[in-house]
């Protein structure tokens, strides 16, 4: 995995190399390594605070040229704020800060990881590292030239001055390892879809193999022998076969029940015969958001060596208007034998994950499953870009998702389920329909889910308004955002892991 920033971290006191950045309060305070550090040039930042405005207030950030009386190159001062108000996450924001004002090329920093009261904590510096190589991801491999102004590659050698360097090493190792998952979730979302499609997929989700993740991939003829008629109905009119993916990381106890993610894998998706308008089709290559997340999470879980039993489960699909596609008014019969009425072939994500659902309940029995999609186009106008919608069957799974959500800053908002939606979806001519109308949606498409999870604890996450197309944050300046990676790691971490 290539990665346009290079980590490490030294003592406090080390000499700065390159850009240094620096911390200070909302009072210009700073910590007595960092004003070492500064030595005469604190006079100087005090003088170009009072010039710029520059009040320390929160991430904002002062950024000195050709520093008088320092070796560096760039003096750049982050704002902290009140330090008694910081949070987890305003630390992975620092190190996106920090990232931006990195230029195209090869460049070197050192950043001096303390506040006032004194050296940061190694979680927080592990903060700033993790913050710094989301920001500095960018996804241009297919581009041969550059236009003037764009920005080319980017090529950083980054040392934290913390107060413990090897605590601070052997933390990053694992947030490393989440980071990583969340790139190689980017990286899935933003592929083309004449190349990533449904085996593409399987292949690349087939090379967890390295980090001793078991993988099973079904292909047409095994899921139809399992009765997957939802799944598979959804991808007939590809000439791409569709693919399941199962993988399995055993970093748990022997015989414990895992934990389950299940993610919905449309590569690419058309409508169907219930074809979409084709202004803005091209985004429909990031419908497979939600199976790029479990990929990534099941990456970092390994990585980790997580010590969780944990089944990532994808089903992966094309859905293009063929001859030989569904259509409305077909009736398909899913893998738990429940019939269901197509309404619209553009409800297609739900048809996939019904058949995936239901096989994970049923042959790894977990302690519960998550599953994420893009789904609906409901929950963007309900929740917008910030917080994915959560809907579930069990108070305290919804619970810790919550918790999750405000620690990781991948935030959900949790949304009602109740047998009176279920009206909207019943069929007169199937067990169910694929759609219930307009009218409560998102709420709709989670109920026909939870027909097909057979008791077991579970939630759902639609992410159609935070995997793809958000607003561009201080961690994320890409298309795909990774969406859930650090969500569901952090989960697992809080409240399954073995300790």
């Amino acid at each position: 995995m290539s990665d346009a920033i290079k980590v490490g971290f030294v003592p406090l006191a080390s000499a700065a190399r390159g850009i240094l950045i620096v911390f200070c309060d909302d009072a210009l305070k700073v910590g007595p390594a960092t004003a070492k550090a500064l030595g005469g040039a604190a006079e100087l930042v005090k003088r170009a605070a009072a010039a710029g405005s520059f009040k320390g207030k929160t991430g904002a950030a002062l950024d000195i040229l050709a520093p008088e009386g320092l070796k560096a190159e760039r003096l750049i001062v982050i704002g902290t704020g009140k330090e008694s108000s910081l949070k987890g996450n305003d630390f992975l924001k620092f190190g996106g800060i920090a990232a931006s004002k990195l230029k195209a090329g090869s460049a070197a920093m050192t950043i001096v990881a303390e506040l006032t009261t004194g050296a940061m904590t190694s979680e927080q510096a592990v903060l700033i590292a993790s913050g710094l190589r989301l920001r500095a991801y960018k996804f241009d491999r297919y581009k041969t030239k550059k236009k003037d102004g764009e920005e080319g590659a980017l090529r950083a050698d980054v040392s934290l001055a913390v107060g413990d360097a090897a605590a601070a090493k052997k933390a990053f190792a694992s947030a490393g390892a989440v980071v990583d998952g969340v790139i190689i979730a980017r990286d899935l979302v933003n592929e083309p879809p004449n190349v990533l499609f449904p085996e593409e997929f399987a292949r690349r989700a087939s090379q967890l193999r390295k980090l001793g993740v078991k993988i099973e991939v079904l292909d047409v003829k095994a899921m139809q022998k399992l009765g997957m008629g939802a799944l598979l109905g959804v991808g007939q009119g590809s000439a791409r076969p569709s693919r399941t993916v199962i993988m399995r990381w055993d970093g748990g106890k022997k015989g414990e029940a895992p934990v389950a993610f299940v993610g919905k894998g449309v590569c690419f998706d058309t409508g169907g015969i219930s074809i979409k308008p084709a202004g803005s089709m091209e985004d429909m290559k990031g419908d497979m958001g939600g199976a790029a997340c479990v990929v990534g999470l099941m990456h970092a879980l390994a990585a980790r060596k997580a010590k969780v039993n944990a089944v990532g489960a994808i089903g992966l699909v094309e859905n293009m208007p063929d001859g030989n596609a569904q259509r409305p008014g077909d009736i398909v019969t899913s893998m738990s034998g429940q019939t269901i009425e197509i309404i619209n072939t553009d409800a297609e994500g739900r048809l996939v994950l019904a058949d995936v659902l239901w096989y994970v309940a049923k042959k790894t029995k977990p302690k519960f499953m998550v599953d994420l999609a893009t789904l609906t186009g409901a929950i963007v106008v309900a929740l917008g870009t910030d917080h994915a919608g959560m809907f579930s069957n069990n108070d305290e799974l919804a619970e810790r998702l919550h918790a999750a959500g405000i620690e990781s800053g991948e935030k959900v908002w949790r949304l009602p389920l109740g047998p009176e939606y279920d009206k909207l979806i019943d069929s007169q001519f199937a067990d169910m329909k694929n759609t219930g109308g307009r009218h409560g949606g998102s709420i709709t498409a989670a109920q026909f889910l939870q027909r097909f999870v057979d008791g077991t604890p579970w939630a759902h996450l639609d992410i159609a308004g935070t995997a793809m197309g958000a607003p561009k944050t201080d961690i994320n300046q890409s298309w795909a955002s990774g969406y859930g990676v650090r969500l569901l790691d952090r989960l697992v971490a809080d409240h399954y892991e073995r300790k």
